[in-house]
């Protein structure tokens, strides 16, 4: 399977292991979604939940599940280990395709689940001096 596969073992698939993540993980919330999170040794896995209340349509429970899976593939070697339960909610239904993946991305990131990207800025972050390496040091007035 290709890195950005989706095998068996990157999958909660047993009810149990739903549960366990319910009880014991931690939640991050948005109108969207809600993402359940269960910090453990084993490796980065993912359950999904999109119930008919979310979307009466096979066809609309099953492209928000697909995106969500899709963007998991992608991230999934940047994700900190653990199990990852995503439950959608109503509001899922009217979002787009990128505002899936968005919404998701930003509950991954309030999780902590996701490396917190600095913005680039123009000094360096080992710079604690204004003044250029190369520049000699003023000893007086």
């Amino acid at each position: 399977m290709t890195p950005a596969g989706f095998p068996k073992q990157a999958r909660v698939r047993a009810r149990a292991e739903f549960d366990r993540v319910f009880q014991q993980g931690r939640r991050t919330a948005s109108p969207m979604m809600a993402l359940h999170r269960l910090v453990d040794d084993g490796p980065v896995r993912l359950g999904l939940a999109v119930s008919r209340k979310v979307d009466p349509t096979a066809v609309g429970r099953n492209r928000i599940k697909r995106v969500i899976r899709d963007q998991f593939r992608r991230m999934r070697g940047d994700l900190a280990p653990g199990a990852y339960v995503l439950v959608a909610r109503p509001a899922a239904r009217q979002a787009d395709n990128d505002a899936l993946r968005d919404g998701f991305l930003r509950l991954l990131q309030r999780a902590g689940a996701l490396p917190v990207v600095t913005p680039a800025g123009t000094m360096s972050a080992d710079s604690s001096s204004p003044l250029p390496p190369d520049a000699p040091a003023s000893t007086g007035p």
